[in-house]
């Protein structure tokens, strides 16, 4: 899973293509923005876009991640745990505590054991939503995304292996700068496992320790 860079809404060039001729500004002058998240099955090849109006925080991401899995949660009945690759982000990283601690509620409510897996810095480009972020740029590149419908509408319609994503809009209003307290924390640092060498790329959340916390 990944988040894109924000798309600006207006009447903005891009510098794309376009078959025919389209008017727009020259500069950006700001104004509305969304923000893509997207996560990625690569054994179907199933995209799921959600477009946030808000900022691009710890619980934004859990909350698209517990949306996805709610929804296919019940097409996998035996699945009892996932493998979550990522960017080792400011807002998602192995220390950062809000989303630690929302990983950890995440895997004691569905009872899934969680495999976080972080790419080390500079080789993002072998996260394969990256390639997901390239196609959608080439679907729409050259033309105005003036609406926040016209962003959603063009995502809708791109096509990745052959299968348009799902797209779903985030209304929620998210709050940065969220975190736990070094008490707080130790508490949730005592139910994860991290790979020894690789403490900060690789994280187990196990339910059953998951549970211990919350209790």
């Amino acid at each position: 899973m990944d988040t894109k860079d924000k798309v600006k809404i207006g009447d903005f060039s891009r510098k794309g293509r376009n078959r025919v001729e389209v008017k727009a500004a020259d500069h950006d002058f700001g104004g509305e923005s969304l923000v893509p998240f997207g996560i990625l099955v690569p054994k179907t090849g199933e995209v799921s876009l959600y477009m946030g109006e808000s900022k691009a925080t710890a619980d934004f991401m859990v909350d698209c991640l517990q949306d996805f899995w709610g929804k296919h949660a019940p097409l996998l009945p035996t699945c009892n745990k996932i493998v979550v690759n990522q960017d080792n982000g400011p807002e998602n990283n192995s220390h950062r505590t809000q989303f630690i601690k929302r990983m950890v509620e995440f895997s004691a409510q569905t009872g899934l054991e969680i495999q976080l897996a972080y790419y080390p810095p500079y080789h993002s480009k072998y996260n394969q939503i990256e390639r997901v972020w390239g196609v959608l740029e080439m679907h729409w590149n050259g033309d105005l995304l003036d609406t926040k419908e016209t962003v959603v509408n063009f995502a809708k319609t791109m096509t990745w292996k052959g299968k348009h994503p799902t797209v779903t809009m985030v209304e929620k209003v998210y709050k940065s700068g969220k975190k736990l307290s070094k008490k707080a924390m130790t508490a949730y640092e005592a139910v994860i496992d991290r790979l020894t060498g690789l403490e900060k790329y690789f994280v187990v959340i196990k339910p059953e320790k998951a549970n211990g916390v919350l209790s």
